[in-house]
């Protein structure tokens, strides 16, 4: 499942959709000119139509509806703790500075758990994440995320660490056997709102009690019709299918 997630991550990227289109073009011969031209012009129309942000940010914006975030007056005192879904680091070749940490465009999937701790500072923090990169590191994401939240002065005996998972599935199964973590109790799931609801899936069919609390909302209640901007519109479409097949991937495969 993790190297099919890494292929998925590839035809997922809108913009290799352009490259194989103008290759395709390319390629064609004399004898099949208009099918060049046709290839062509498809790769021009999808580049320019893939800044308009209105479109993936309504795909967005219906996976981020299916778990609205928890009302500010939410009592947390019954949760046992908070579950950390990691995917908001950069990779460790980029932790290159001592003391230093280098958050992604999910930063708040790491910067949302302070002000939680402020209100309920008695929740214990599971950190679920290794190595996403296809050639493993020496430094997991676990470790950058102890590293992170060691800076920012929180308490080390509030938090556990997961070390060895690499898919939403992993961080499901493997958090199970973190020694003091029993899934039957009641945790707080936090992630990106988009990815909420595979993660909510995930994590019930494994027999956890979850209740989602989703951070990184990346679409609003609506976008201006006029939003265009290249690359965070090949972003938006790159998270969005890549959730989108995520989710079937996971049904066909009986994982939720």
């Amino acid at each position: 499942m993790f190297l099919a997630a890494k292929f998925l991550a590839f035809i997922t990227q809108p913009l290799a959709w352009v490259a194989l289109l103008v290759l395709g073009s390319c390629l064609c011969t004399a004898r099949f000119v208009r099918c060049g031209q046709w290839l062509g012009t498809s790769a021009f129309v999808l580049l320019v139509a893939l800044g308009w942000e209105p479109l993936p940010d309504a795909v967005l914006r219906q996976l981020e509806s299916v778990y609205p975030a928890l009302p500010s007056g939410t009592r947390l005192d019954g949760y046992e703790g908070v579950i950390v879904l990691g995917g908001a680091l950069e990779p460790s070749y980029v932790w290159a500075a001592p003391g230093q940490s280098a958050l992604n465009d999910a930063a708040e999937r790491m910067t949302e758990v302070l002000p939680l701790l402020r209100r309920q500072p008695s929740l214990r923090v599971l950190f679920t994440g290794g190595e996403g990169e296809l050639f493993a590191s020496h430094l997991p994401e676990a470790a950058r995320a102890k590293q992170f939240f060691t800076g920012q002065g929180l308490p080390a005996d509030a938090f556990l660490f997961e070390s060895a998972s690499r898919t939403t599935y992993e961080n499901a199964l493997l958090s199970k056997s973190v020694p003091g973590v029993n899934p039957a109790k009641p945790w707080l799931l936090l992630t990106s709102a988009w990815h909420m609801p595979r993660a909510m899936a995930t994590f019930k069919s494994l027999g956890w009690q979850v209740t989602a609390y989703p951070v990184d909302f990346r679409t609003g209640q609506s976008t201006p019709w006029s939003q265009y901007t290249m690359d965070q519109g090949v972003k938006k479409w790159k998270t969005a299918l890549h959730e989108l097949l995520g989710l079937l991937a996971y049904r066909l495969s009986g994982r939720l």
